[in-house]
């Protein structure tokens, strides 16, 4: 059963709780969303407060994918560039699918919901993500339109002795 797309819901105490549920489970799973597990919900929160702060401030904006039992299994968030030579181009952030639904297309799916947002957003031309190298992410988000534009050879560190290129894809809108 495909998810149930939301764009910019209202951030409810159910929500907020769905995300830093499904948060801490992506990166308990070994997901490359910003931390390494073992993570619990409070490790999580500020990240997500600061994404909420940045919604609030119209700054970003939430894509969030609810499964047949309402519960959250998908989330993304764009938030636009504050550059002032590079504002016709968000961020993507935070791209992730619960660990139950993995292989049933739904990262797919809430890639595609990301962009039809992004498309909404005025004077937007184009969206830009970084992964963590050593996955196969850069597989994953080729496969939906997305193109390597850059590397930076062991940016991102794991753990000691485990240094990850940061890749950066992007995908054109107009």
């Amino acid at each position: 059963m495909p998810l149930t797309f939301t764009a910019d819901p209202d951030i409810t105490p159910t929500l907020r709780d769905g995300i830093l549920d499904l948060w801490t489970d992506v990166s308990n799973a070994g997901g490359a969303v910003g931390f390494v597990a073992p993570v619990t919900r409070e490790d999580i929160r500020p990240a997500l407060l600061r994404q909420f702060t940045d919604m609030a401030e119209g700054r970003s904006r939430l894509v969030v994918g609810h499964d047949e039992d309402n519960r959250v299994a998908a989330t993304a968030f764009l938030t636009r560039n504050t550059h002032p030579l590079m504002t016709h181009w968000i961020w993507l952030y935070t791209v992730m699918v619960h660990p139950r639904h993995q292989g049933k297309g739904y990262g797919r799916d809430l890639l595609a919901e990301a962009e039809r947002t992004a498309r909404t957003m005025e004077g937007v031309e184009a969206i830009r993500l970084g992964c963590r190298g050593g996955l196969g992410l850069e597989r994953f988000y080729g496969s939906a339109g997305y193109k390597e534009v850059g590397r930076v050879p062991d940016a991102i560190r794991v753990a000691p002795g485990d240094d990850r290129d940061d890749v950066i894809m992007h995908l054109t809108l107009t």
